[in-house]
């Protein structure tokens, strides 16, 4: 049974709940490690910078707190293996069902982005939370 290493349980303690749920429904049955859930000023800059985004701060769904995309990849991680990517996307999106959360995934996207997933629409922001 794959479970979520400290770092990606971390990490993923950065996203919405939604998508906490999502992802640890996913990891039960498929080995994973959380990427990146949010991105300050100074990660969004690097990820900007390193072409790793296409969105400048405060403008990338990492920005918010919480984090309203994570990015995943299936273990063992090789970046060019489209296929592991593409079998990680079909069990997201069929948990994502299964949970009522929709998602998108950077994989149908035309610009590639096959580790990204993110909430569809924007959620309400309950009082203490922010956005932006």
């Amino acid at each position: 049974m794959p479970v979520l290493s400290d770092i990606s349980r971390k990490r993923l303690g950065s996203c919405h709940a939604d998508l906490q749920r999502l992802v640890e429904m996913v990891a039960e049955d498929f080995p994973i490690l959380v990427i990146c859930g949010h991105r300050n000023k100074a990660d969004q800059d690097a990820a900007f910078a390193a072409k790793a985004s296409k969105l400048k701060w405060p403008h990338s769904r990492h920005n918010t707190s919480p984090s309203e995309a994570v990015d995943l990849a299936p273990l063992p991680l090789n970046w060019n293996e489209k296929k592991a990517f593409k079998a990680l996307a079909t069990l997201v999106k069929a948990a994502a069902d299964k949970l009522g959360v929709e998602i998108e995934w950077g994989g149908d996207w035309a610009f590639y982005d096959g580790g990204h997933f993110q909430l569809k629409t924007k959620p309400r922001l309950n009082p203490g939370t922010k956005s932006g």
